[in-house]
């Protein structure tokens, strides 16, 4: 209870301080009186149009990373599960490169639908490693499912490569942008696009708290407690897809965050998933919106995508933790 009052408090604070920065600066007291209605007009623009909409993004999708991260850990039983590195995010990018190569210049096609091919990315991602690691007698391998999300992952990132070669330079620059992790969301109706897929898979994924804890027991511990594994383990990888390809959808590709949450939160709370998982979701909220707010802060006038300052601390841990796991 304490460590998540403390976050939430952390979280207000960090996004009280992404409201008044960025390139037009406004003081606490303008950002006040223009949610009040009573603003001058620069302010609303600025804070309503622009930088309230990025920062939601950034929230909603740090939420989905987080708690991603913590079910993918928790159904694989190792601590190095991230949804990008099983692959998941590499699958994400594929579908958003199939969109953008042959559907982004059809009428009536608006970005809602690039969460829809993201999320038909990672859900191919995942069949595919899903059917690859299944055994006929022991169901679905844990170890399996990193092993096969990496080479898969390999294969999906060259197929992307491939295909954003053959982009004009517009769309090229966006896909580019998009795969460093730079927050391209940044309207109101991105934000529509990503909120009903935080707001539906959450709550599911938080009432599952008792079927992750049973899974970090062991399967045949899991089935004695008459929790049916494969159902269950398919069920909760389709919810940590949907979460981390929406996310990634509309904040661009950015990693680690889904490793490092889920860690920092078993530190704070332990491994008990009624408190790991909210916490982890607060902690990836927390991460992203303050990486995208040192990206388009610090360096101005050149801004720096939010996955590139994520990968700067996320890559030295990720190499700690590798250090660190027997």
């Amino acid at each position: 209870m304490i460590v998540g009052i403390c976050l939430l408090l952390i979280s207000v604070g960090i996004i009280v301080t992404s409201l008044n920065t960025g390139s037009i600066r406004l003081s606490p007291a303008d950002v006040w009186q223009t949610f009040m209605g009573y603003g001058s007009t620069d302010s609303r623009i600025v804070l309503l149009e622009y930088r309230l909409p990025r920062i939601l993004i950034t929230m909603l999708a740090g939420i989905g990373l987080g708690i991603s991260g913590a079910i993918l850990q928790g159904l694989t039983r190792n601590a190095l599960a991230d949804p990008g590195i099983m692959g998941l995010h590499a699958g994400a990018a594929f579908g958003l490169i199939v969109f953008v190569s042959f559907f982004h210049t059809m009428k009536g096609m608006p970005s809602l639908l690039i969460p829809i091919f993201a999320f038909a990315g990672g859900v191919l991602t995942a069949a595919i490693i899903v059917l690859l690691a299944f055994d006929r007698h022991k169901g679905v391998l844990p170890i399996r499912l990193i092993l096969i999300g990496i080479a898969i992952a390999a294969g999906f990132s060259a197929v992307t490569l491939f295909l954003s070669l053959r982009l004009d330079e517009a769309t090229y620059s966006f896909s580019s942008r998009w795969l460093l992790g730079n927050v391209w969301g940044r309207d109101w109706v991105h934000v529509y696009a990503l909120l009903p897929w935080i707001a539906l898979f959450v709550p599911y994924v938080l009432s599952k708290w008792k079927t992750l804890n049973a899974f970090s027991l062991g399967d045949e511990i899991a089935t004695g407690m008459g929790i049916p594994v494969n159902r269950q383990r398919l069920l909760l990888l389709a919810a940590a897809v949907a979460l981390s390809s929406a996310s990634v959808a509309m904040a661009g590709g950015i990693g680690f965050i889904g490793l490092v949450a889920p860690h920092l939160a078993r530190r704070l709370v332990g491994p008990m998933h009624q408190h790991l998982l909210p916490i982890a979701g607060l902690i990836g909220l927390v991460i992203l919106v303050m990486a995208d707010t040192i990206g388009r802060s610090i360096f101005q006038p050149n801004a720096i995508p939010a996955g590139v300052v994520v990968a700067a601390v996320g890559a030295p841990y990720f190499l700690y933790l590798l250090v660190r796991t027997k």
